[in-house]
């Protein structure tokens, strides 16, 4: 057996054994499944944040971008890095704060709590689940690429295999599972990372010399501009680059029911501080790898297989395998939280909601595990068929999910005007703003990215509406105490521990107002 597929298969058995084991503390009601029991501290909080948010792009679609544009891809980069603390210092800890006063187990259950009315969750679900199916799909990809290149297994039956360990332990330990795998995972995922990277730099011989090497090549490969200086003065791309990864973060559901699983609201200012040290660890070796690959690895055919091919180049064997464990602990860490919000929306948010609202606590977790097979069996089906590549399809999804939810997240918890009607337009005309920009290709039309569209129109749209509609639909005065007190940095008042949600009353008992500081 190889050392790759040695360390890959302890990887494997490891992430299982961790579904395994919180099996039984997850599986007996939906806040335990479904949020871990709102009991994650900072470190698991914040990793995890990152390494759901990092995805098989960094691996991927950040290294080919690197590979075929240089330095432009920094642009990327620098939205990225700070990505984790803006959330949690935007949204984070009052979003915890509100949904436990709202009582809300599931981040577009939280956004109607807010918002009361089923057309909110009508309108939200779907969008939320159209784009993260895409965004489980270029995981799967990236999973199953990756997995091929390192056991030499033909690609479908890599899809196959990938799917299969992400499944099975997301299915078993639920929300628990995937925030401790995600917590191993972003430490694999750093080690890996920088063990390419500093081996990457002795192969070119040193920084300086590897960009005088790319200089040699091409010296747009050296600006922000691209390879051929394509995005000289394109203002409305770069925003769009600096964007997607900063405050998209925000609008991204998966992401954000993270903030309601802290143990404390108060959690969130810590968490930041982790976010931000593992972020400048990682993300700007991603690109950098990508780009030295031109001079290690040059001429690929698949420029999205850079980081791969040069860890196969510069390092030793023993250590391939670790690498390789944290380029699918990258990928699976997503996918796995994907997979559990899109379970969750379909099951939950969706089927429980609407169809079948007297569920047991047991056959609701039941409900969103038969979800989850669902989900991932259809995404393996369109994986089989090869999509476009990792880095549009995820662009494309991030895109569309910021332009749709970053306002009504963020206005849900420093907006008290901001209502029903504002949510839901703003929602609709986000979304649909920001595919009609993907179809008509503003990038190269008229020099503007997708999502400034999507985030314009849902921002203006969102403040537009509600203040129009004040009068005819103002904010319900138990909503309003509750975002009011959300504004505090002190204990909640127990009266206002009432939400919608009322199976959530079950773990009451074991919340104490400590959580809300």
């Amino acid at each position: 057996m190889s050392m790759e597929l040695a360390f890959l298969l302890l990887y494997f058995a490891a992430v299982i054994a961790i579904g395994v084991a919180v099996n039984r503390s997850t599986a007996k009601d939906r806040a335990g499944y479904l949020l871990g029991g709102r009991r994650l501290n900072a470190g698991v909080t914040a990793l995890r944040l990152q390494s759901t948010s990092m995805s098989g792009y960094m691996f991927l679609g950040a290294g080919g971008l690197g590979y075929s544009q240089g330095y432009y891809g920094m642009w990327y980069a620098l939205g990225d890095i700070g990505g984790g603390v803006i959330n949690l210092s935007v949204i984070g800890r009052r979003m915890r704060k509100l949904s436990h006063l709202l009582g809300s187990i599931t981040s577009i259950g939280y956004l109607e709590h807010r918002y009361p009315s089923k057309w909110t969750r009508l309108v939200a679900a779907p969008i939320a689940l159209f784009c993260m199916f895409f965004y489980v799909l270029a995981q799967l990809l990236a999973g199953g690429q990756g997995l091929s290149l390192v056991t030499g297994l033909d690609l479908n039956i890599a899809l196959v295999i990938a799917i299969g360990v992400i499944l099975a332990y997301t299915f078993l330990g639920g929300f628990l599972a995937v925030a401790y795998t995600n917590f191993l995972q972003s430490i694999i995922m750093v080690i890996g990372m920088l063990w390419i990277f500093i081996a990457t730099l002795q192969y070119v011989g040193g920084f300086t010399a590897g960009n005088q090497g790319l200089a040699d090549l091409n010296e747009n490969l050296l600006t922000m501009w691209g390879a051929e200086g394509q995005y000289f003065g394109q203002w409305g791309l770069i925003l769009g680059a600096l964007l997607v990864f900063s405050i998209g973060y925000m609008g991204w559901p998966h992401v954000n029911v993270g903030h309601m699983s802290m143990r404390r609201a108060s959690i969130a200012r810590r968490a930041g501080l982790y976010a931000t040290g593992f972020n400048f660890l990682f993300i700007p070796a991603a690109y950098i790898i990508g780009m030295m690959g031109l001079l290690i690895v040059p001429n690929l055919a698949d420029p999205e297989m850079a980081i791969f091919e040069v860890a196969n180049t510069v390092l030793p064997p023993f250590a391939v395998g670790l690498v390789m464990a944290a380029i699918m602990a990258a990928i699976m860490s997503t996918a796995d939280s994907l997979l559990l919000q899109t379970g969750t929306i379909a099951s939950q948010d969706l089927w429980r909601r609407f169809v079948q609202k007297d569920l047991g606590e047991r056959s609701s977790v039941t409900i969103s595990r038969v979800a989850i097979v669902i989900v991932a069996l259809i995404g393996l089906s369109f994986a089989l068929i090869r999509p476009p590549g990792v880095f549009d399809v995820v662009v494309f999804a991030t895109s569309v999910l910021g332009s749709a939810f970053v306002p009504v997240y963020v206005c849900a918890v420093w907006w008290k005007r901001a209502n029903t009607p504002g949510a839901i337009v703003s929602m609709i005309s986000g979304t649909v703003a920001a595919i009609t920009a993907e179809l008509l290709n503003t990038e190269d039309g008229i020099g503007l990215d997708a999502m400034v569209f999507g985030l314009s129109a849902s921002v203006i749209t969102l403040i537009v509406v509600s203040l129009a509609t004040q009068k005819s639909h103002p904010v319900p005065p138990r909503v309003l105490a509750a975002v009011e007190e959300t504004m505090k940095v002190a204990p909640a008042p127990k009266r206002l521990l009432v939400g919608e949600d009322r199976t959530l009353s079950t773990q009451r008992p074991v919340i104490s107002n400590e959580e809300d500081r």
